[in-house]
């Protein structure tokens, strides 16, 4: 039923994360105006700040399909976190690209040891550990648990991302969009965010869906030998 309704879903996901890309490069690069206090190189956000969002968001998803599978012996859960690591993988390596090419100017240094982005970079390595044990280990089963408590053990990293800015004095900015409060910035500038967030998260569930189909025949054709 999976591999029926992801061969049906994916392409129009694909086809819908391409145009709300499109859109929010669009937007964001030539619509927003420019910041009256970082000028130009502040249109890095766009791209940034939904990287971010994406390779915690995508970790925690992960890590849950990853628990169930261990604790509830589910096929498709592991799957599922095997299909969504190397996305989350991409989105921690474009966040930590892009805020340095914003730190650069900004800070005038391509790299600190930050609290939030030393996390982050902690974060890429747990990504990596994931994908490497359940790709060393050739018994599925064992791969599959091995890769969930090493997703598992790794969540405590994520709130210390988030909430490192308030824990920490740190040079990395607040949050612009909070829940709690307006956001910080002009309709525009918060459209383009909004378009490229749901881009990436319309480009994760294609690639996801994509992939796990992959997956389920790899496992098929590894349980027939």
């Amino acid at each position: 039923m999976f591999d029926h309704w992801a061969q049906r879903l994916w392409p129009w996901l694909a086809v819908l994360a391409l145009a709300l890309t499109v859109a929010g490069l669009w937007v964001g690069f030539f619509v927003a105006p420019t910041d009256h206090q970082q000028g130009e190189v502040y249109r890095i956000i766009f791209l940034h700040v939904p990287a971010a969002w994406m390779s915690m968001f995508i970790y925690v998803v992960a890590a849950v399909h990853a628990g169930l599978g261990l604790v509830y012996r589910t096929r498709l859960s592991p799957l599922l976190a095997r299909a969504l690591a190397p996305t989350g993988a991409l989105f921690t390596v474009i966040a930590l690209w892009t805020g340095a090419a914003w730190g650069k100017p900004t800070w005038g240094a391509w790299w600190v040891w930050d609290a939030r982005l030393t996390s982050e970079l902690i974060l890429l390595f747990l990504y990596l550990g994931y994908l490497g044990v359940a790709s060393a280990i050739e018994d599925p089963e064992r791969a599959d648990a091995a890769g969930a408590i090493v997703l598992l053990a790794g969540v405590v990293n994520v709130p210390i991302i988030y909430f490192s800015v308030q824990w920490w004095s740190t040079l990395h900015q607040g949050a612009t969009i909070r829940m709690d409060a307006a956001p910080s910035m002009t309709h525009t500038m918060l459209a383009g965010m909004l378009l490229m967030t749901l881009a990436c998260w319309a480009y994760t569930l294609a690639v996801c869906l994509l992939r796990t189909r992959c997956l389920i025949r790899e496992r098929a054709a590894e349980e027939q030998l």
